[in-house]
């Protein structure tokens, strides 16, 4: 993932987001740990790659809460969480911002459905509908 600032992004990934940092390296890089998945932020100093990186999706148990979690701590999402796709054994639920470098990033949950019910996400399985 490109940055423009790397402390700033240090900060927003270690801080905001909670990955565990890694180590920083020369000339401007940065690594994460992201569930067994090695990131890395690096300030490009070819312009060739200065660009936004992919869009990078979390997966999570409770997209309701993970959501709620980085509201209070200042992330600004596109949209509440929202359901994206309905499965024959899940859903797929999303929520979309950006970090303090202009990447997108993602949320993304994808409750079970109990006998072809929808269970929204973070609403035990089986409970309710």
């Amino acid at each position: 993932m490109n940055a423009r600032d790397l402390d700033r992004a240090v900060r927003f990934y270690r801080d905001t987001l909670g990955l565990p940092f890694l180590f920083t390296a020369p000339p401007k890089l940065a690594f994460f740990d992201c569930a067994g998945v090695r990131l890395l932020l690096d300030v490009p100093e070819d312009k060739g790659f200065d660009h936004p990186g992919s869009i990078l999706y979390f997966a999570v148990d409770d997209i309701r809460q993970s959501h709620q979690l980085l509201v209070s701590r200042g992330v600004t999402f596109r949209q509440d969480p929202h359901l994206i796709a309905r499965l024959p054994d899940r859903e797929v639920w999303m929520a979309f911002f950006d970090d303090t470098e202009g990447n997108t990033l993602a949320l993304m949950s994808e409750p079970g459905r109990a006998h072809g019910g929808t269970v929204a996400p973070g609403q035990a399985e089986g409970a309710g509908s």
